[in-house]
């Protein structure tokens, strides 16, 4: 049984991701909406196709306790993007800091470097956080994401709040929402999706509405919908 848990009344935004089960490395995203001080939500748009983990999904350390119910926990290098609840604390993308994208945005920007960095590695005091490696005097990790690619993949996305500071060390880092590289193509461990898909999401955001990811197999999702009070689905 999963510990006591409700959506923030504040969050008045939800990515709603379901997977067919544990296994899939693919699933659905729908965007949900709800007005301040309602209950009710509504669907935004269509369904938008997405690749998870090429290993499926794992309960990952968000905003809920991961149920103790003998399903596999988020780590290291599993292959298995995050199953629960999780804010979406930052966009980024290739547009420069000054560009429209960036001033149009409401969530952080981050604009990607050269020396922008996702550290992935557990033994860095630095795991899990994004740097710029030029304003770091002593650089500790033997391993990184570079957020500035050679290709398009993170030409625009959004910070998954996923284990979040204090990171428990190998509990899973550098979780984004970015474009895939081809359809059907899965994730390290990340959702992605068609680049005119995550640009419409960059677009839609609402800091103030206190964007959420939640991410879920589909019997997870009957089994926690109502409890935790997320968004309702016409079947």
């Amino acid at each position: 049984m999963a510990p006591a848990f409700q959506l923030p009344s504040r969050a008045r935004q939800v990515l709603l991701c379901l997977a067919a089960d544990w296994q899939a490395p693919h699933g659905q995203l729908f965007r949900c909406a709800r007005a301040a001080g309602a209950a009710d939500w509504e669907v935004v748009g269509e369904a938008m196709p997405v690749s998870l983990g090429r290993a499926g999904l794992a309960w990952g350390r968000g905003l809920q306790p991961a149920p103790a119910d003998g399903m596999p926990l988020k780590h290291e290098g599993d292959g298995r993007a995050p199953a629960g609840v999780f804010a979406l604390s930052a966009l980024f993308g290739y547009a420069a800091a000054d560009s429209t994208v960036a001033r149009a945005a409401s969530l952080p920007y981050l604009a990607a470097t050269r020396d922008l960095k996702c550290i992935d590695d557990p033994a860095s005091a630095h795991y899990n956080r994004i740097v710029d490696q030029s304003a770091v005097a002593r650089p500790d990790w033997a391993s990184c994401e570079d957020m500035l690619r050679g290709d398009e993949r993170y030409a625009v996305g959004a910070i998954v709040a996923h284990n979040p500071a204090p990171a428990m060390a190998g509990a899973g880092s550098c979780i984004f929402l970015h474009v895939w590289a081809a359809p059907g193509v899965p994730t390290a461990g990340c959702t992605a999706m068609a680049l005119a898909d995550m640009s419409a999401i960059a677009d839609w955001l609402d800091a103030r509405a206190a964007p959420l990811l939640v991410q879920l197999p589909r019997v997870e999702y009957e089994r926690y919908r109502v409890a935790w009070g997320l968004p309702a689905l016409a079947t």
